[in-house]
């Protein structure tokens, strides 16, 4: 595990540019970083999964639509994108519905297109999000021989992951998945995870967390779902109150034991928070609009949850990313983040790791009757302050020079002491817990070990 001052969230494409490079660019159209997630196949998958947002955006197009992106868009989605990048370092999301789907020559393109079009000394990164059912030998050679960064999409052991994450024919995909994974592994792929958070997997915190361990995972991530419908949420949704225990019961895993052998970005961002410097998760960024979605098309929009008629910023093969990032209307839709807090969230002491939260999840009410309050609330609140002694602990850790899984050691030491002092306190001895009553009074039935 890197230590503080060198730690980097992996595949961030919010990361700064060097400014020499910003300065420079390649040409008078280059703007701020912000990152595109293309797709391919448009809302295209061979899974059918219960919670997914995006398998219903084929209702976007006319029936027969061809959800392929066609040779001429994807020629001007890199050449705009890359015109648009300050670079040195230009990172490209292959994203969907399922983006394997397009088949492994539509990427020989994409490669080949990204060395014409790349300004001497630049290069890209591709990084592909899967449900890795599709991968094979011939896949895994060629992700590694372009260095593609692979995310890929696990809920956890069998019994979790299958309950939603089914094909087409109502068949379960775990085995399939893993499939995936081991062939990745096998071509030197290491993976990152991303696990959802619903209704089921928020139940078993440890179970779902033990399993990335045994699989050995290097870099997970925790996704909530959040399926708003008429009065409510769906089922399969996570409760506030679900989300917030599950995580607080797995970062107390985690920093205790696993610290240097796992990163978990969900814990990781709050940290590179606590230290002073801007969030890469626009979740938790003070406001948004820098992460846009493409359709096959070429069409454009605000944001990947907001792939829809009012939010369609324009299309590629006209309009180009340097105009269509900094229209008013996206400019608009970043700072609403902001601008729309409510007075309770603009007062919390917690606003920093999340500043709202997710736009599409800010639908609920607060107690004075102010709306845009995020849903998850409850559980960020729980989460956060929960876990932000630990993090200010690392961060001074990291000021001295000490590595931050140094605070495991410190807290088997001070913890290890607690409990004998526990051991110690007689039943007529004051309750160490400080209440001021005595042990017998207190917290001897419920705390004694």
């Amino acid at each position: 595990m890197p230590t503080a001052s060198n730690y980097t969230l992996g595949v961030s494409q919010l990361e700064a540019a060097d400014p020499v490079a910003r300065r420079r660019g390649v040409g008078p159209n280059v703007i701020e970083p912000f990152v595109v997630m293309a797709k391919p196949v448009g809302p295209i998958c061979n899974l059918d999964c219960g919670y997914c947002y995006y398998l219903g955006k084929t209702e976007l197009f006319p029936r027969g639509e061809h959800f392929r992106m066609r040779p001429e868009v994807l020629e001007s989605y890199i050449s705009s994108f890359i015109a648009a990048s300050p670079g040195p370092m230009v990172h490209f999301g292959w994203h969907g519905g399922e983006p394997t789907l397009a088949g492994i020559d539509f990427y020989r393109r994409v490669v080949e297109l990204q060395r014409q079009y790349l300004p001497t000394g630049w290069r890209c990164l591709n990084n592909l999000q899967t449900n890795g059912t599709l991968l094979d030998e011939e896949w895994c050679a060629f992700l590694a021989e372009h260095r593609f960064a692979v995310g890929l999409s696990i809920d956890g052991p069998a019994s979790l992951h299958d309950a939603f994450r089914m094909d087409r024919k109502g068949r379960p995909t775990h085995d399939r998945t893993m499939h995936g994974l081991h062939a990745l592994r096998d071509a030197g792929i290491e993976p990152d995870v991303l696990c959802t958070l619903n209704a089921l997997t928020a139940a078993h915190p440890r179970e779902v967390y033990r399993f990335f361990l045994d699989q050995k995972v290097q870099w997970l991530q925790f996704l909530p779902v959040v399926e708003k419908e008429l009065g409510g949420v769906s089922q399969r949704s996570v409760t506030p109150e679900a989300m917030g225990e599950f995580l607080c019961t797995v970062f107390d895993e985690w920093v205790r034991h696993d610290i240097e052998h796992i990163g978990v970005q969900n814990f990781l961002e709050c940290f590179v928070v606590v230290t002073g410097k801007p969030a890469n998760l626009c979740v938790m960024s003070r406001t948004c609009g820098r992460v846009l979605a493409m359709e096959h098309d070429g069409s454009v929009y605000a944001c990947d949850h907001f792939v829809d008629p009012a939010h369609r910023l324009g299309d590629v093969t006209r309009d180009g990313f340097a105009a269509l990032v900094e229209t008013p209307e996206q400019l608009a839709f970043g700072s609403a983040k902001h601008d729309a807090l409510p007075t309770c969230c603009q007062e919390c002491k917690v606003r920093l790791f999340c500043h709202g939260g997710c736009p599409k999840d800010r639908f609920a009410t607060t107690s004075q009757g102010e709306e845009g309050l995020n849903y998850l609330c409850a559980g960020y609140l729980r989460f956060f302050g929960h876990i932000r002694p630990y993090l200010e602990r690392m961060a001074a850790l990291a000021r001295q020079g000490r590595p931050i899984y140094a605070i495991a050691g410190e807290l088997e030491i001070s913890e290890r002491e607690e409990r004998a002092q526990w051991r110690a306190t007689g039943r007529n001895d004051l309750c160490p817990c400080g209440s001021g009553r005595k042990y017998k009074q207190c917290c001897l039935v419920t705390r004694r070990p």
